[in-house]
């Protein structure tokens, strides 16, 4: 089934979108038939608070920073969560590279001349003494081949520092020399990982009179770096999944996840273990549910370090697997007692890459209404967490989390005892009673749901997160 098909049998799964918002259930219902809540309290009368809030003590007695023992220690006890609750579960390592903590030193010398240049973030640590050749921007099928051996002058601008440096290294560059393309500094450059020639910038004016040397003749220089390069670690993301049976199975995915690392010094209770808390509990409620659809719970790793493990995640999946996942939903800061400011349902908003709803956020917005929250959930637009990836593979997605947010993010001060167990709660029901409406065997096939219609207007916030 396409995407856009799949699409258009879910929007009827149990919803029907209005001209200004969409219904909480189908058609008028029939006689005898269940009500939406009848559903959302298969799902929501199981929902434990204190279990959720007992995962964020566990969870952030410690920090999780990505490729740490804190971030393992995290997922083994996650993963045994997910086992212990039926589920198919693995652990998908991927590597990742941290910078060499310390001082990056470097020195230049230049036809006797020293010059103090900065080494770039992640050069890698190397001493050599070669002649320069100046290769322009070092933009793509520009570099020659005569560069080999020698260490490559490069002018900032037009392409990234890392392209930059690869483009001279496919060409056997042994170092680069970089200068500024304005102004009078020489702070700027980014070195990728395996990319092992020593690589310093000067300013532009060092620059430029290099540039007029190499017009008279060769000209030499000694580049060193030390203390720097990459450090190569391990993330993880945990997945588990729980498939109907085969004589039931829409061939359909709804995936829920959250990000278990967090920042470096940071316990991270709020950000993310409130989000991991909720994942783990819906996966406990839902495990025993009738379901035609599969169920994909997943734990990313390096959401801190710039999404790599949901990115990491989403390059894995299949065009074919990619098309079966037909929503999924992101938890991400959903505990805080400190967030949300004065904005109702404590602040709890849904935020799309794009700005615009889709089945996620109607669901949202429904069962918003529906549940505890008692109200229609506010849509917005923000990027920054694990929704992305999918979103760029087609899939509805959106992002659940209090905004604005707590004075204590990415601080040693998100710890347990800012979480609001009552905001646990409602965002639990609110994506558990969602991510139901389109599991439970009786949907996508609105013909046989049967429930009262009511119509939930909600609406976009241009809300800013802060911090």
């Amino acid at each position: 089934m396409t995407r856009k098909k799949t699409m258009a049998v879910l929007l009827t799964a149990g919803i029907v979108l209005g001209v200004n918002g969409v219904y909480a259930q189908g058609p008028p219902a029939a006689p005898n038939a269940q009500s939406a809540t009848a559903f959302d309290n298969k799902i929501i009368k199981k929902i434990s608070a204190d279990n959720m809030y007992n995962t964020i003590a566990l969870l952030s007695a410690q920090p999780r920073e990505a490729g740490t023992e804190g971030e393992l220690i995290g997922v083994q006890y996650i993963k045994s969560q997910f086992e212990k609750y039926g589920y198919e579960t693995e652990l998908q390592p991927f590597k990742i590279y941290d910078t060499v903590k310390g001082p990056r030193v470097g020195s230049l010398v230049i036809n006797g001349e020293s010059l103090n240049p900065y080494v770039f973030s992640g050069s890698y640590s190397a001493e050599v003494t070669a002649e320069v050749m100046n290769v322009g921007l070092a933009l793509p099928g520009t570099v020659p081949d005569t560069v080999k051996g020698k260490i490559a002058l490069i002018e900032r601008g037009t392409n990234p520092f890392v392209d930059k440096v690869k483009n001279v290294l496919e060409k056997g560059a042994v170092g680069v020399i970089l200068y500024n393309n304005t102004g009078t500094a020489n702070n700027v450059g980014v070195a990728d990982p395996g990319q092992n020639i020593p690589a310093v910038t000067i300013t532009r004016a060092q620059g430029l009179a290099l540039v007029e040397q190499l017009k008279n003749g060769p000209v030499s220089a000694h580049v060193k770096v030390t203390g720097s390069g990459y450090i190569e670690k391990t993330s993880y993301n945990v997945i588990a999944k729980m498939k109907p049976n085969k004589n039931k199975d829409t061939g359909q995915v709804v995936m829920v996840g959250a990000h278990h690392d967090s920042v470096p010094g940071g316990p991270g209770a709020n950000d993310d273990a409130s989000g991991v808390s909720t994942v783990l509990e819906l996966a406990r409620v839902m495990a025993n549910m009738p379901i035609d659809t599969e169920l994909r719970f997943v734990t990313f790793g390096s959401e801190e370090k710039g999404l790599l493990g949901s990115y990491h995640y989403a390059s894995t999946l299949s065009e074919e697997e990619a098309d079966r996942i037909v929503a999924h939903f992101q938890m991400d800061m959903v505990g805080s007692k400190d967030a949300g400011g004065n904005n109702p349902a404590g602040g709890l908003i849904m935020y799309t890459i794009d700005g615009k709803k889709n089945l996620v956020t109607d669901l949202g917005a429904a069962a918003g209404a529906r549940t505890a929250a008692a109200e229609a959930i506010p849509y917005g637009k923000l990027g920054r967490s694990d929704h992305q990836p999918f979103h760029e593979l087609g899939i509805p997605a959106a992002l659940f989390i209090h905004s604005p947010l707590e004075p204590w993010y990415h601080t040693p001060a998100d710890t347990i005892d800012k979480i609001d167990k009552n905001k646990l709660q409602e965002t639990a029901e609110i994506v558990g009673a969602s991510v139901y409406q389109i599991a439970r065997p009786d949907t996508p096939a609105l013909k046989n749901a049967r429930v009262a219609p009511v119509l939930i207007d909600y609406d976009f916030e241009n809300r800013s997160p802060g911090a």
